[in-house]
């Protein structure tokens, strides 16, 4: 006899646990996965943004479904529709970038001088403000070391990554790819899950794919809500203060501001090094761009991200720090852009196994339905 497969809505504390036990496995739990997908970066990064693809187009596929369409219908006419938005604006894109393929060296050592050149007259005048740095002969020293430093930076750093970025693209062909199947083929996957979890724990594990699907959503569309906002604030800041290239400039730093910390220093260094290139003349551009940065960073930490990545994770700010940190540590950029998001989907799966693991009922439920099971199969033979 089979029990029902209602859901008892009575609140999240019965179908999660917590305590520490919980919280110290969901830790080791984030750590360990960073490390194996740190192994497998090719398939986590398109996998990664497949994910994002397929949360951007699902709410267009459920009001085609609801109109009347199947779900694989749904799915072919959007997929079919993103993919040829994506052609359309790479037809008149690609000239463009093999134009600037061919000058992006001298243009990448024209803004690393542009930089130079600032940081040349910013160390100047800190010496002739300071008596003490006159004494240690302040700017010639760094002068020499910044020199000796950008000499070797093309030739050691840029051809890597020139490279890297080279292997990465046909992996990222895969992005579209899964897309497409998660939209098309995502309920199947869950009816498999469905189909072999026990009776008894059926409630839960639903629960559970339910909590995590939310969880997932409610993250990558509150980054890029962020992303919109900060898009949206960078560019009109950029723009008052006279930076060429405002909105351009703005949405990379946005996207860059998705790996914690590092993203946000990147996207300055970036700003500044095109506002002292475009600018020489007006070194007050740049050292205005740093501050616009320094605020945007506050309004995020304080308004925009507890409104919309916050509200997804419900993480206490301790134990979020000390992820990013960590995950950075075991994983490196990679794990600082997917610590968060893996972390509380490992919370959720650990304490759903954790309610299980300590309801006696539940148990009780699952261990009398294998005993009619054994019962029912064996009736004929006696």
């Amino acid at each position: 006899m089979r029990t029902s497969r209602r859901i008892e809505a009575k609140g999240p504390s019965r179908h999660f646990a917590t305590g520490p036990v919980i919280w110290a496995a969901s830790l080791a739990s984030t750590l360990a996965l960073l490390a194996l997908l740190n192994r497998l970066l090719w398939l986590v990064v398109p996998l990664l943004l497949a994910i994002i693809l397929y949360y951007v187009l699902f709410p267009v596929v459920r009001r085609l479904t609801l109109s009347g369409l199947s779900r694989e219908a749904a799915a072919a006419i959007v997929a079919g529709g993103f993919l040829l938005v994506i052609v359309a604006a790479l037809i008149p894109t690609l000239p463009w970038l093999a134009a600037q393929a061919n000058s992006g060296e001298a243009a990448l050592a024209r803004y690393l001088e542009g930089g130079r050149m600032l940081i040349d007259r910013t160390l100047a005048t800190l010496e002739e403000q300071s008596d003490f740095l006159k004494h240690m002969n302040f700017h010639t020293e760094m002068a020499r070391r910044i020199a000796e430093y950008s000499g070797t930076f093309l030739q050691e750093h840029v051809t890597k990554v020139l490279l890297g970025a080279a292997a990465w693209l046909p992996s990222l062909l895969l992005a579209p790819f899964l897309a497409f199947f998660f939209l098309r083929d995502g309920r199947l996957f869950l009816k498999l899950i469905g189909e072999s979890v026990p009776n008894a724990y059926f409630e839960r594990t639903l629960y559970m794919i339910e909590t995590v699907d939310a969880t997932a959503r409610a993250y990558f569309q509150g980054l890029l809500k962020l992303t919109l906002i900060d898009t949206i604030c960078l560019a009109l800041g950029l723009w008052v203060i006279g930076v060429p290239g405002a909105l351009t400039l703005g949405l990379i730093a946005a996207v860059l501001a998705w790996i914690p910390f590092i993203g946000s220093v990147i996207a300055c260094a970036v700003v500044v090094l095109v506002a002292a290139t475009d600018l020489p003349l007006n070194p007050w551009v740049a050292y205005e761009a740093v501050i616009l940065f320094l605020l945007v960073r506050l309004l995020d930490d304080f308004v925009f991200m507890p409104l919309t990545v916050g509200r997804s994770l419900r993480m206490h700010p301790l134990p979020t720090v000390l992820l990013i940190f960590a995950g950075g540590a075991v994983a490196g950029v990679p794990g600082l852009i997917l610590v968060l998001p893996l972390a509380g989907i490992v919370m959720v799966v650990a304490g759903t196994i954790g309610s299980i693991v300590h309801s006696p009922r539940l148990r009780a439920r699952h261990a009398f339905a294998k005993a009619l099971e054994a019962e029912r199969a064996t009736a004929d033979l006696r």
